[in-house]
C-alpha cells in the first residue's frame, strides 16, 4: 500500500535496525549485534528525536512563542536539529558550542540559518553549556533555553520513540543495549523503557578512555559536568573506548558495512563488538549509530586520498 506524503517532521524517528553481519562475524555464534541507524533521521543524527520533543514541550507549555530565540548549547547535532526544526516553524535559533566543532557542522548550521557563538576550545566541552546558561540567565525574556542536559522532553522523546521501535524491530529478543553519553537523553530513555518491557536485559555505558579525547558529542562521564537528565544507576557495565579505535571502527563500518557514519557511532560499535565477545549464545546487542560521516569530512583519520 502506497503511503501518503508527510510533512519533514513526521519522517522524524522510524529508523531502521541494521545488523552487522561482516564485523560481528567473528562473535561466538548465535550473538547477534545491531545497530540503530538515527543517522537516518532528517537532520541526519538521534539528537533529532531529542530536539523534537523538547520543541514541541516547549510550544505547549507556553515556554516557546514566535518572539522568542531558541537558545542551547551544543557540541553540533542537537544544534543542527534546532536549526532545521527552527527554520521548518520559523523560529531564530542561537547555539553556543566549542571553537573546535568540525566545519562541517559549522557550515550546516548556517546554512539553516542559525546563529553561533564559539567557546574557546582550551575551556573544554562543557563551556558552551556555561555560556548559555549565563545568556539565559542575563536575558530570560529573549530566550526560549530548553536546555538539553537537564530537559526530561530529552530523555522522553527515547523512552517513547526509541526504545519501542528497538523492542518491536528485535521482536523481544534484545538483552542488551549499548550506548555512550553525551547529554545522556539517548541512553537513560531508551534504558529505562527497556528494563521496563525487559528487566533482566543489560545496559551498557560507553565512555571515552579518557578525558582528553576526539569523540565529539560523548562525555567522559568521571570528569565533566553531569547532565541533570543522566542516571547512573541505569548502567549495569562500563566499556572504554579509544579515539583511535573508534576511527578505526568508524572507516571499517564504511568499508565493511556500507554505513558512513561518525566517530561516537564507531566508538559505539566498538564497544558493542568488545563486549558481545563474552556474551552467550542468543545474546542480542543493540548499539545506535548517532550520526553520519559526512559532518566529519575534513578530519584526516579517514586516510589519505579521502
Amino acid at each position: 500500500m502506497r503511503k501518503e506524503p508527510t510533512g519533514l517532521l513526521e519522517n522524524v524517528g522510524g529508523t531502521p535496525l541494521v545488523k552487522l553481519p561482516r564485523l560481528a562475524r567473528g562473535l561466538p555464534g548465535g550473538v547477534e549485534v545491531y545497530a540503530k541507524a538515527e543517522h537516518l533521521n532528517p537532520g541526519g543524527s538521534v539528537k533529532d528525536r531529542a530536539a523534537l520533543a523538547m520543541i514541541l514541550d516547549g510550544e505547549r507549555t507556553g515556554r516557546l512563542t514566535p518572539d522568542k530565540i531558541l537558545l542551547d548549547a551544543t557540541s553540533g547535532n542537537t544544534g543542527i536539529a534546532y536549526a532545521m526544526i527552527g527554520a521548518a516553524r520559523g523560529y531564530r535559533v542561537r547555539l553556543c558550542l566549542p571553537g573546535h566543532s568540525s566545519v562541517e557542522r559549522k557550515r550546516m548550521l548556517r546554512i539553516y540559518g542559525a546563529e553561533l557563538v564559539e567557546t574557546d576550545p582550551r575551556e573544554g566541552n562543557d563551556a558552551p553549556q556555561r555560556l548559555a546558561q549565563r545568556l539565559a540567565a542575563e536575558e530570560p525574556d529573549a530566550y526560549f533555553y530548553p536546555n538539553q542536559y537537564d530537559n526530561p522532553a530529552n530523555w522522553r522523546a527515547h523512552y517513547e520513540g526509541t526504545a519501542p521501535e528497538i523492542w518491536e524491530q528485535t521482536a523481544g529478543r534484545v538483552t542488551h543495549f549499548l550506548a555512550g553519553v553525551g547529554t545522556s537523553g539517548t541512553f537513560t530513555g531508551t534504558v529505562r523503557r527497556l528494563k521496563e518491557l525487559n528487566p533482566s536485559l543489560k545496559a551498557v555505558l560507553m565512555q571515552p578512555d579518557s578525558p582528553l579525547h576526539g569523540l565529539e558529542g560523548m562525555r567522559h562521564v568521571d570528569t565533566s559536568i553531569v547532565p541533570g537528565i543522566f542516571d547512573a544507576t541505569l548502567a549495569d557495565e562500563r566499556v572504554e573506548v579509544s579515539t583511535e579505535e573508534a576511527q578505526e571502527t568508524a572507516r571499517r563500518l564504511a568499508l565493511e558495512e556500507g554505513l558512513f557514519v561518525g566517530v561516537s557511532s564507531g566508538a559505539n560499535v566498538a564497544a558493542a563488538l568488545r563486549y558481545a565477545e563474552q556474551l552467550p549464545a542468543g545474546s542480542v546487542v543493540v548499539t545506535v549509530l548517532c550520526d553520519g560521516g559526512g559532518r566529519y569530512l575534513s578530519e584526516e583519520f579517514w586516510g589519505e586520498g579521502v
